[in-house]
């Protein structure tokens, strides 16, 4: 007789007989899963699942290389596993179907991870590149443990880890890149170089830009939040066109400085009457560039080494601020010697009187001109004939930016960041433009006029009425 559970397999084509094995086939399960889970204790079910885990993800063909990247490295941070920990996430696309989101405090958008379900893939110039993230024992005296540690994908996600958070964890991550051997060297000598550089450029996007200022002869910082840019800075198109691609010319010639024995840096000269915008195209450079700003007060500096040293605290990718250079002659005349030997005892009776002109220029072109990379320079002035011709020689201030009286083309840039501007308004803005041929006028002034009114209309005509009033006193004049 044929057992219920067990349908004889003369009518094994029927729809019937293979709902009847199906049927015994998942009571099968049930009870051998109910047997494992009574008879087999957790810590030991959950290392045989460990160990077939391991042996499958392990599994690779013959012609596969694989690459570990450990979070330390003998002790100390592997700054490759952080760069890949900020790439990865780049590669996610529409296939991915199970995703983490997330928004933290430091960036503007959301954040998206991977959530460890599936491989992340990528490709380079052809090649396809298989990562995998894995969590290994860690020992805080020799890290990683065991050299074949049990795989398990987790999270990718983004920031640093905290060194109190390292000695609660058991465990510390690593990522593995595996590819087809013929592309080793492709891979060695390109992509993990492309990994890194596009880690920088992530990094230097999303960082909060600072600015340092002197204080007690020591560098203090504070988030640099200025709101200026130049999608909203009033000046010449052509000019600004001209400012934006000399920055991008510099920013891609390493090689040619270090080929030509020149530090990479480059000065700029700002110069105009007040009003006209050199500090607002000071912040719009920096957040193009992602650079921090030093505003170097040189009334504030009393001796050469004391300068040395402050240029010696400035960071790579920096912008270097001297304003005004041309009210900073009194720094010359060391009349404050004493006072600043009492203040700062560290520093000596010679020291104090040797605050000179050639201490300056020796640090941007001279031999302490070395102390960084991709430095930026920029003085400003509102006398260029005042300034010092030994400051104004290319190798110091390497291009001159005259920012002038406003003009026709920046005062629409101008008049539609602060109002919005329509059709009806174009007879006022054609006033306004005839206006501004016959008088000079700084932007800063216009701006003021134009934020009296929040009606456009309104503001227009007060702004043509004002400009009349200039206009027929400089012809009396």
């Amino acid at each position: 007789m044929t057992n219920r559970f067990y349908p004889s397999f003369a009518n094994i084509g029927s729809a019937s007989s293979w709902f009847e094995i199906y049927a015994a086939f998942s009571t099968f399960m049930m009870i051998f899963r109910t047997a494992i889970n009574d008879l087999i204790p957790l810590k030991l079910r959950n290392f045989i699942l460990s160990k077939l885990q391991e042996f499958f993800s392990g599994y690779r063909p013959s012609n596969e290389v694989s690459l570990q990247i450990d979070q330390i490295w003998d002790g100390n941070t592997n700054n490759l596993f952080y760069a890949a920990k900020e790439y990865l996430p780049t590669k996610i696309s529409n296939t991915y179907k199970s995703l983490k989101v997330g928004k933290i405090s430091d960036h503007d958008n959301l954040l998206l991870a991977f959530d460890g379900k599936q491989q992340v893939l990528d490709e380079f110039e052809g090649i396809k590149i298989k990562w995998m993230l894995i969590q290994k024992p860690y020992n805080d005296n020799h890290g990683f443990q065991s050299p074949n540690p049990v795989r398990k994908i987790g999270d990718l996600g983004y920031g640093y880890p905290k060194a109190s958070r390292k000695a609660k964890e058991s465990t510390e991550n690593g990522f593995v890149l595996s590819f087809d051997e013929k592309h080793r060297d492709k891979i060695m000598e390109k992509y993990i170089p492309h990994v890194l550089s596009t880690y920088e450029a992530i990094k230097a996007g999303n960082r909060t830009l600072k600015i340092h200022s002197m204080q007690d002869g020591h560098w203090q910082h504070s988030d640099f939040n200025h709101p200026a840019s130049f999608d909203s800075l009033a000046l010449d198109p052509d000019l600004k066109k001209s400012i934006i691609d000399d920055i991008d010319r510099f920013l891609g010639r390493k090689k040619f400085y270090k080929k030509v024995g020149k530090p990479w840096k480059r000065g700029y000269l700002l110069y105009g009457p007040p009003g006209t915008g050199k500090s607002s195209l000071i912040a719009a450079i920096a957040k193009y560039l992602k650079f921090d700003v030093y505003d170097l007060d040189l009334s504030l500096v009393y001796c050469n080494s004391q300068l040395t040293t402050l240029m010696r605290g400035t960071s790579n990718r920096s912008i270097i601020v001297v304003e005004d250079i041309d009210c900073n002659k009194e720094v010359l005349n060391r009349s404050k010697a004493q006072a600043y030997e009492g203040a700062y005892p560290g520093f000596g009776q010679a020291d104090t009187k040797t605050f000179t002109m050639s201490g300056l220029l020796n640090c941007m072109d001279g031999l302490w001109s070395s102390f960084g990379d991709e430095r930026i320079f920029i003085f400003t002035t509102n006398h260029k004939d005042k300034v010092d011709s030994a400051l104004l020689r290319p190798g110091r201030m390497d291009k001159h930016i005259h920012l002038s009286f406003l003009e026709t083309k920046a005062f629409k840039i101008l008049a539609s960041n602060y109002l919005d501007i329509e059709e009806q308004h174009q007879s006022l803005i054609q006033q306004v433009e005839e206006l501004l041929e016959k008088v000079d006028v700084t932007p800063a002034v216009v701006a003021e006029h134009l934020l009296r009114n929040e009606d456009a209309k309104d503001a227009l005509e007060g702004l043509v009425e004002f400009l009349h009033e200039i206009s027929i006193e400089e012809n009396e004049e």
